[in-house]
């Protein structure tokens, strides 16, 4: 079986194209990576309408949310647990420095590494923030029941483990 393109003002003069039923994740309704994408952004979105409420936007959440489980990490080390290239960190934490919520300190007893640490501003934000994070998983999980919940939270950590080798070539 197949299933048929739109089609496009160009494609509106070539011969009808299909997809082809062998790779049913062709089709981004059948796409589990196009599927947790759009999942991702609505709760990106949902959780920055909440935070931006204190100046914080769905990126900087990212930096916080980490340090505030280890504050004083590496630089190198923040850009891996948010899953970010490290120019991208640098930019996030001069935006957050500016707001005085992180200060930057090389490392006393390893000169090259710049250890990040959240400031007394950054810390009264904790709880104030956290708090949207439960309220967007609860929201998500209407009409979902917590086998069904925990199940999702399975099958995600596990895809993520598998895709593991393949992004760590990349980054």
């Amino acid at each position: 079986m197949t299933v048929e393109k739109p089609m496009t003002a160009t494609a509106a003069q070539k011969p009808h194209q299909t997809v082809d039923s062998n790779m049913p994740y062709a089709d981004p309704a059948e796409s589990i990576g196009y599927l947790t994408r759009v999942a991702f952004r609505r709760f990106a979105r949902a959780l920055e309408q909440r935070t931006m409420k204190h100046g914080i936007s769905s990126g900087q959440w990212r930096f916080l949310r980490v340090l505030w489980q280890e504050d004083g990490i590496s630089q190198r080390e923040l850009s891996h647990r948010v899953d970010m290239r490290e120019p991208t960190t640098v930019v996030a934490l001069k935006a957050l420095e500016k707001k005085d919520l992180v200060v930057r300190e090389r490392d006393k007893a390893d000169r090259r590494k710049i250890r990040v640490y959240l400031t007394d501003e950054a810390w009264g934000l904790h709880d104030r923030l956290v708090p949207f994070v439960n309220e967007v998983n609860v929201i998500a999980a209407q009409g979902i029941s917590a086998e069904e919940v925990a199940t999702a939270k399975r099958v995600l950590v596990a895809m993520t483990e598998n895709l593991a080798p393949e992004t760590q070539a990349a980054s």
